[in-house]
């Protein structure tokens, strides 16, 4: 099966403190760069960022083995984000794109490739394949979302709301994802294990929190 990789980097982050594509860990790695070596280490050939909230700034810090996607209508909500990255795929040789965003600095390969492995021996076809991690029930990420259902789930995209209905109206394979991490997200700057890059300071830009 081929197939891409799409970090969400667009929103505006505001009950972060700024958007979440200019974060760093602790130890100074951009949140954006833990995404893209992630989907690298998990085996992906092609990877895409999908940018908005400050895009020149965030797409200063996307590594150059991966491919910048600017949503220009990124405050209309998490929809237009997912939509723009749909859209970059749809010019690519793949059958399946696979979704993560960049506010989980601490998801793992192995829930990539964990996730792939079993859409690919589920699905009839490559490009039928849809499937998400779960974590103790709840719906998380990486998504897999195979070519066939890229038109469905466009067309359900609005404002805040991604792909979430569509999975699950369409009987997505829920893959458990418990034993290799949390599956969260970090909503909240944390002062002890995360901080922001020194370009926050003075920050005017307090969009809507459209979040990846």
């Amino acid at each position: 099966m081929r197939w891409c990789g799409l970090v969400l980097a667009a929103g505006a982050g505001t009950r972060f403190g700024g958007p979440k594509g200019l974060a760093r860990t602790a130890e100074g790695e951009t949140w954006v760069g833990r995404a893209v070596a992630m989907l690298d280490a998990a085996g992906c050939p092609e990877i895409l960022v999908a940018v908005g909230a400050r895009a020149d700034d965030v797409a200063a810090l996307v590594p150059a083995s991966a491919r910048v996607v600017v949503v220009p209508d990124w405050a209309d909500g998490l929809g237009a984000t997912l939509r723009a990255g749909l859209d970059a795929a749809a010019s690519l040789d793949v059958d399946a794109l696979v979704v993560t965003p960049v506010d989980t600095p601490d998801a793992p390969p192995s829930a990539v490739v964990r996730v792939l492995d079993r859409a690919r021996q589920a699905a009839g076809a490559p490009a039928a394949v849809l499937a998400r991690a779960v974590y103790a029930g709840r719906p998380g990420h990486p998504v897999v979302i195979g070519r066939d259902h890229w038109d469905g789930v466009r067309a359900g995209l609005a404002g805040d709301t991604g792909a979430g209905r569509y999975l699950t109206a369409h009987h997505a394979l829920d893959v458990g994802c418990g034993d290799l991490w949390s599956g969260h997200d970090v909503d909240r700057p944390s002062p002890s294990s995360r901080r922001y890059t020194p370009r926050y300071d003075h920050d005017d830009d307090q969009g809507a929190d459209r979040g990846p």
